[in-house]
């Protein structure tokens, strides 16, 4: 009875705007953009696109189940689901979720920062946007104090949603700036193909594909990119599953939630590949895509300052819908666990992550790693203990009730559902597997597996 009390989502567009929103992050308009120039193109996208459908969709599901089922975030969700030491590796993630949110929560201060810069460019006041960022190494104060500022300041607006609870702050949120997020986008767009030279960038990022291409390291990318813009991970989704109503169809939500997923990171592609390329700049440039490669663009347009502005507030409101799920995770783990009121476990979690955003703002020396590790890491292993959890912990007959849950169609339903919770058993957690040893060879151990492009 006290699980069935928990707060649930309001309505079907809150809820999907909600779900958009927790996908839709940094993942998309900046991991997204660099992770296709570093592959090659169209041959990822592609890629993309069927793994998010083949894997994404299903997995995304499972962690909904898991968080459904059990009313609860992975701190007693792991336990619930009756997955061995499940309450010790939720606590284990919830450390890592800390972590993250703290690095996560800074680099949003650099794109406010960047939205700062081009509103203040556009009433001839210039300010040098890249100060922000921290050093490659050793220590800079003046990076490190801005870093301060606007990781407080974007601490302090998530703490704001957050203390009006789900209906009241993550929903009404997300209705508003989710819409408001793909309108930017569109305006964008608009502007970057009609520079001139653009065509060929969007050949090269939509239409050269070349099966050659898709060699084995482009199709792990672009599954592990599918993971990390879904928001997969045992954290995020399955908090925001334990406030699903109990007929909430599962199936419905997850494919429009991973479309709006989609939707936004091949509309951030529209907008930097046809800028890039009319530019003659590299795609190819990494993580210094957006916060190097991109103001050069905005810099030598038209009312360049007005477009830039737009698209690091576009960018910064779809990040920050994923910072306020960060830290909802952290805060429904304090009241779920303790007696602490929702008011002051929101206050606690926000100093105890401006506390863990402090050593990413050193240098980057520190900043890389720490991604790596409470990032791509914890994000990895969460979103397969979640599915394994739901596979191979939970009752057969729950989980098949749960992925059935709200589907009013023939009975010839449930063959799908069948095979569906065979797929989660078996092929979704061999593909995470293959992610986190690609991962793992290649951004810890540095080895070199095969050609990444052409």
């Amino acid at each position: 009875m006290e699980r069935d009390r928990r707060e649930t989502f309001g309505s079907r567009f809150g809820l999907v705007a909600t779900m958009i929103g927790v996908a839709v992050g940094l993942g998309n308009v900046w991991r997204f953009p660099y992770m296709v120039g570093e592959f090659g193109g169209a041959p990822f996208v592609a890629f993309y696109v069927l793994a998010v459908v083949l894997i994404g969709v299903p997995a995304l599901m499972a962690e909904w189940t898991l968080g459904r089922h059990t009313r609860r975030g992975p701190v007693g969700a792991f336990e619930s689901a009756g997955l061995p030491f499940g309450r010790a590796l939720g606590w284990v993630f919830f450390v890592g979720v800390t972590a993250a949110t703290g690095y996560y929560s800074n680099a949003l201060g650099w794109v406010l920062y960047h939205a700062l810069a081009g509103l203040l460019a556009g009433i001839g006041v210039e300010i040098d946007a890249a100060a922000i960022l921290p050093p490659d190494e050793g220590f800079s104060l003046r990076s490190f104090l801005l870093q301060c500022a606007c990781t407080g300041v974007v601490l302090l607006t998530c703490a704001a949603v957050l203390r009006r609870g789900l209906r009241g702050g993550i929903e009404k949120a997300s209705r508003l700036i989710v819409p408001a997020l793909l309108a930017g986008l569109v305006i964008l767009i608009a502007r970057s193909l009609t520079l001139p030279g653009a065509g060929e960038g969007l050949r090269w990022y939509l239409g050269a594909f070349d099966p050659g291409a898709l060699t084995p390291p482009v199709m792990l990318g672009a599954l592990g990119q599918a993971i990390f813009s879904l928001s997969l991970g045992g954290t995020f989704m399955v908090v925001y599953g334990s406030y699903l109503n109990r007929n909430d169809p599962l199936r419905g939500n997850a494919v429009f939630t991973a479309g709006g997923d989609l939707c936004a990171g091949l509309l951030a592609g529209l907008v930097i590949f046809p800028a890039v390329f009319a530019f003659g700049l590299e795609p190819a440039s990494g993580p210094g895509l957006l916060f190097v490669t991109l103001p050069e663009v905005f810099g030598q347009i038209p009312a360049g300052a007005v477009f830039g502005t737009l698209f690091f507030l576009a960018l910064f409101g779809g990040a920050y819908l994923s910072d306020v799920a960060a830290l909802e995770v952290l805060v429904a783990g304090v009241t779920d666990n303790t007696g602490i009121p929702r008011s002051r476990a929101v206050t606690l979690t926000t100093v105890v992550v401006f506390a863990f955003a402090l050593p990413p703002m050193i240098n980057m020396n520190v900043f890389t790693p720490w991604d790596l590790t409470f990032g791509s890491g914890f994000q990895t292993l969460g979103a397969l203990l979640s599915v394994v959890a739901v596979g191979w912990a939970l009752d057969r007959s729950e989980v098949l009730r749960q992925l059935a849950a709200g589907e009013n169609g023939p009975r010839g339903r449930r063959v799908p559902t069948l095979w569906l919770y065979y797929w989660l058993r078996f092929v979704i957690p061999a593909a995470i597997l293959a992610v986190g040893a690609w991962w793992l060879l290649r951004d810890v151990l540095g080895v070199t597996i095969g050609a990444s492009s052409t």
